[in-house]
């Protein structure tokens, strides 16, 4: 356990990407299996130790130390683990002195019930130093919050033994923790685990944004970019998944969509819920809700009759990677494109069709469609080279990703909370509203992305000298400073007192220039839903 909290603990405080790597590829290679193993499925979030929960870490502290302590603690450490870590008391009974292992500890916890774990979580904090408890919690919590991406993970992977990214991540969803046959194969001691007759994960093509650079159309094919979720939809020897842009198997919150995709093949294509308007076959480039309807089902392990009826997804598919059996990849974009055309006549019409083509003579002309379209579910326009094949990654001037141009609005800060991680001393996490027709400020939204380490000090400095009251970890500020927030769409929303909800907001700039009171109001904001 001591080397893989020295590994967290030096991710932590590490920026660089490259110096991320080196550091897990280097833990990788000389740390022995299974720990290795369980590491990696700590970093990738596929650890699941359902016996722990935050609100058992939050009891078993509160048992040891006075609650107020601990609150007060974590408020201004920011991270329950941490505070968990550095509070946990010194045992009163001897404990067993042997060094606790990664694997020791997992296999320790994993089959626990929750009547169980308590007591078993509670006596391996107590033989672990105050860095070794803190990497147990995060562990166990599958919350790291170190700055390192599943996909980073595995890229370390295949940096530290010479392997091919790629081709780590078509393996890996076919492989269970601590995976032991894929370090017997990478370090020469047994065969290529092999993955046949199972619906494995292929990385998803990415694009780059297009910038203000300028694409022939005779050389790249427009499509919308529609605004739900990317998956991969998997189907061989009988079993279908739904796999999101992470790798992550959503099967479970999609089972509507699974269960009519039975055609073998490998497609992919963005997740999204119909529109209400929408009845039985989806039309032809329509029929999308906006995101905020789709939020309604993700995240969510088991979804009611009631949701799959209230909110019905379907996918709108943009590409095809194996047709049947084949493999087809290799093959230009207009190639896959016909064997699309082609598949998608074979599914259910009422959860599946195709993202169509834009048809324009030139740029320009493309330009006047893009800067006309605000419907709700289109965030913009992907540009394919039209003779790209299907690879993993982002590579240069194969795809490109083109936005709409964001919303605006000024908005007065009201609340603020400190953020996580590195930034857990800094308020950072700014709640802003716009004015109703009464003249008073509702909150609108909620943003921390957007600014710079300057702007977040200056912000820090603002919310420091203007609170004007405390609520728990939240504070309120005084309403004088304006944020002008960006956002690529909004929606009525019965779930937010303003009745509004932004989708992506982010902080454009400070505006110290104008006053609170010529701040956007409400009713300007309802103007702009779609």
């Amino acid at each position: 356990m001591h080397a893989f909290a020295a590994l967290l603990d030096s991710l932590i405080y590490t920026r660089g990407r490259n110096a991320k790597l080196k550091l897990v590829a280097d833990y990788l290679r000389v740390t022995p299996d299974p720990d290795r193993g369980w590491a990696m499925a700590a970093l990738t979030e596929d650890l699941d130790l359902p016996g722990v929960k935050p609100a058992l870490i939050r009891a078993l502290i509160e048992e040891r130390v006075d609650p107020v302590l601990f609150r007060m603690s974590r408020d201004y450490v920011g991270d329950t683990a941490e505070t968990v870590a550095l509070l946990w008391p010194a045992p009163t009974v001897p404990v067993d002195p042997a060094p606790l292992s990664v694997a020791d500890a997992v296999d320790r916890l994993r089959h626990l019930s929750r009547a169980d774990a308590p007591a078993e979580l509670a006596r391996l904090l107590d033989r672990l130093d105050a860095e070794e408890r803190f990497a147990l919690l995060k562990m166990a919590t599958g919350s790291l919050r170190i700055g390192v991406s599943a996909r980073l993970a595995k890229q370390a992977l295949a940096d530290a033994f010479g392997l091919d990214v790629e081709r780590v991540e078509e393996l890996w969803h076919g492989l269970s923790p601590p995976y032991a046959a894929l370090f017997e194969w990478i370090e020469g001691r047994a065969p290529e685990p092999t993955v046949d007759d199972v619906p494995v994960f292929r990385p998803f093509m990415l694009a780059h944004g297009l910038e203000d650079a300028r694409v022939d159309l005779g050389e790249y094919a427009a499509e919308w970019k529609w605004d739900g979720i990317r998956v991969q939809i998997v189907h061989v020897a009988g079993q279908t998944r739904l796999y999101s842009r992470t790798g992550d198997d959503v099967t479970g919150s999609f089972p509507d969509v699974a269960a009519a995709f039975s055609t073998p093949g490998v497609v992919d294509g963005e997740l999204m819920v119909k529109g209400e308007f929408q009845g039985g076959a989806l039309d032809e480039g329509g029929g999308a809700a906006s995101f905020n309807a789709l939020q309604q089902r993700l995240g969510r392990k088991v979804v009611s009759a009631k949701m799959l009826a209230d909110y019905p997804a379907f996918v709108r598919l943009y590409d095809i990677l194996v047709d049947g059996t084949e493999d087809v990849r290799a093959l230009p974009w207009t190639e896959r494109r016909v064997r699309l055309e082609a598949f998608v006549p074979r599914l259910d019409p009422d959860r599946f069709d195709l993202s169509r083509v834009i048809e324009a003579e030139d740029f320009t002309a493309l330009e006047a469609i893009r800067a006309g379209a605000r419907d709700a579910a289109i965030e913009g326009v992907m540009l394919k080279r039209r003779d790209s094949p299907y690879v993993g990654g982002r590579k240069a001037g194969l795809w490109y990703k083109w936005k709409r141009e964001p919303l605006t609005a000024d908005c007065v800060m009201m609340y603020a909370q400190r953020g996580n991680g590195r930034r857990s001393s800094y308020y950072s996490d700014y709640t802003f509203g716009c004015w109703t027709e009464e003249g008073e400020l509702t909150p609108v939204g909620k943003a921390y992305q957007g600014i710079t380490d300057e702007e977040l000090r200056q912000l820090d400095r603002y919310v420091r000298g203007h609170t004007l009251a405390r609520f728990g970890p939240v504070r309120e500020v005084e309403k004088t400073l304006v944020l002008e927030i960006a956002f690529d769409s909004i929606h009525l929303s019965g779930r937010h007192k303003s009745g509004v909800a932004m989708r992506f907001p982010r902080i454009l700039r400070i505006r110290t220039d104008k006053p609170a009171e010529e701040a956007d109001r409400l009713e300007t904001l309802k103007r702009l839903v779609t």
